[in-house]
Formats: C-alpha cells, sequence, structure tokens
C-alpha cells in the first residue's frame, strides 16, 4: 500500500458474455449490486460497486458482456455502453474462463487494450480445472500475448474471504494515491429503483431460463411508500409479441406469480423494506429495435 496515503481509483470488469464478472463484483463488494443468471447478457447497463477498506477504496465498474455487436438497436447499444466504460478508469479486470483463448476473447483483448490503460487478467472458474497443473499453459500464453499487470486465477463462484481480500488488495497496489470518493457505507451508484427493476428482471430469468425471450424489459410505473410504511411497486414487464406475453404469464398466471412472488422476496432483502409488488405483462411491438422506445426504458447511447 502507499507509504504516503490511501490509494483510490475506477476499476472495469470487461469480458466476453456470462464469464463471471457480475458474480465477481457482488463477492468483491460483499453485497448483491449486479444481477446474475446463466444467460448471457444479463448486465445490460454500467453498474458501480463501492469496497472501501482502512486503506484504499475501489469503485468497480460492472460492464455489459463485450462480444462483436450485430443484431437489434438494444444489443448494439450493451456493447457500446461495455466499450465505453473502459475509457475513464484506472484499470481493466479482463475476465476470461478456464478455456483456451477463443477468437471472441482475442476480439474483447483487442477492444479493453485500445486505451492504453492497465489491464489484469483474471482467469475465471478455476474450480471446473480437474488438473491445476494445465492452468500454467494458459498463464503463460496468455503472457505471451499481452503485458498484463497481473495474472490472477480466481473462481467467482467459490473464492473465500481470504482470496476476495487477496484479489483485493492485488487490485488496490495498481490504483493512484488518493482520498475516498465515496463514503464508506456507499456500495453502489444506483438507487433502490434501479436495484428493483434489476431484481425483477433478475427473476425473469431464473423462472422462465431458456424460455425467456430476450427482447424483455422492465418498468417500473409507481414506487412510493403507503401510510401503512408498505413499498408499493408496480411494474411493467415489456415483450415485443403476443406469444411472448404468454410464455412470461404461463397457465392460469402461474409462471407470473412465481416471477412476482421470488422478485418481492429478493427486493425486500435487498432495501430492507416491507414490499407490495404488481406486475403486469405488456406488448410493444419492436421496442427493441426502436431508439426512441430504448431511450425511455433507460437505454441510451452515449
Amino acid at each position: 500500500m502507499a507509504i504516503d496515503g490511501k490509494r483510490f481509483g475506477y476499476v472495469a470488469l470487461a469480458g466476453s458474455p456470462n464469464v463471471g464478472k457480475s458474480t465477481l463484483l457482488n463477492k468483491l463488494v460483499g453485497e448483491k449490486i449486479s444481477i446474475t443468471s446463466r444467460r448471457p447478457q444479463t448486465t445490460r447497463h454500467r453498474i458501480l460497486g463501492v469496497k472501501t477498506e482502512s486503506d484504499y477504496q475501489i469503485v468497480f465498474v460492472d460492464t455489459p458482456g463485450i462480444h462483436p455487436s450485430q443484431g437489434r438497436r438494444l444489443n448494439r447499444i450493451i456493447v457500446k455502453t461495455a466499450i465505453s466504460s473502459l475509457a475513464d478508469v484506472d484499470l481493466v479486470l479482463l475476465l476470461i474462463d478456464q478455456r483456451a483463448w477463443s477468437g471472441e476473447q482475442e476480439w474483447v483483448l483487442e477492444q479493453v487494450t485500445q486505451n492504453r490503460i492497465p489491464v489484469m487478467l483474471l482467469i475465471n472458474k478455476i474450480d471446473r480445472i480437474r488438473d491445476k497443473r494445465t492452468l500454467l499453459p494458459l498463464i503463460e500464453e496468455s503472457r505471451q500475448r499481452y503485458p498484463f499487470v497481473e495474472i490472477v486465477p480466481v473462481s467467482s463462484r467459490f473464492s473465500s474471504a481470504e482470496d476476495l481480500r487477496r484479489i483485493s488488495e492485488t487490485i488496490a497496489k495498481h490504483l493512484p494515491v488518493g482520498l475516498p470518493g465515496f463514503p464508506a457505507d456507499q456500495r453502489t451508484d444506483r438507487n433502490d429503483k434501479f436495484r428493483a427493476t434489476e431484481l425483477i428482471r433478475e427473476q425473469l430469468f431464473s423462472v422462465l431460463g431458456q424460455e425467456l425471450p430476450y427482447s424483455t424489459a422492465v418498468e417500473i410505473e409507481k414506487y412510493e411508500e403507503n401510510d401503512k410504511q408498505v413499498l408499493r411497486i408496480e411494474a411493467i414487464v415489456w415483450v415485443e409479441k403476443e406469444g411472448q406475453k404468454s410464455i412470461v404469464v404461463g397457465k392460469n398466471g402461474q409462471m407470473l406469480k412465481m416471477i412476482g412472488m421470488n422478485a418481492r422476496k429478493q427486493i425486500e432483502m435487498t432495501i430492507h423494506h416491507k414490499v407490495f409488488l404488481g406486475l403486469w405483462v405488456k406488448v410493444r411491438k419492436g421496442w427493441s429495435d426502436s431508439a426512441r422506445q430504448l431511450h425511455a426504458l433507460g437505454y441510451t447511447e452515449s
């Protein structure tokens, strides 16, 4: 650590979709900041997670998965958000999984290194490797590909408290000297309403799995506390087709009921408040390819 003072800086988590960035962020910060699922592109927004210790404060920037942008405008905005988030940080954490470098990972490395910002490589999901000796060739290959400031094998799902402390301290030593930029008790830049929106979306992933249409969004229409100190949340799940609506609602409304019940519990656990949650599913054709409708749902091309 620095002799003359604390260290403070912004650290972007970058990598291909579904490589474990959000899971690692939540572990490092010690609180659920980003939603997670097995589906790629779960993260759609730039989200900050703040970790404060006595001698450093790290502001993690969780980004959507980076991949060659194709398809609808929503997908292009998500990828653009991820890449633009790498420009103004002090360090990039590039996550790859335990398998050999793929063409997509090479493309991500090209994007990450364009700004000449120091890059630390995290080889994630090492819990899936039976023979840890196979890591050595991958580490050596990675050294040949780029002069990473560090190469650290990790398991975002099973890291111990000691592992997380070691990773955090390794990150902190590459940050500039500076005073904390956030209050010590602040964990994220996102408000409770945003987090509620994301937790509803997470339960869509969890309950529906592979049946969940990609072009699904959540919009909160009402977020207010009543005289009984119950937070009333009314939200719309937007889809693009009637058939998608049927999937989300389910037979006799059972799927939507389960999504709502699970989401309410998660919201109450996160914001520590009694919640009434009302969910409706509506069709908005073509919303994922419409600049105006995407802007109304909070997706902007910055």
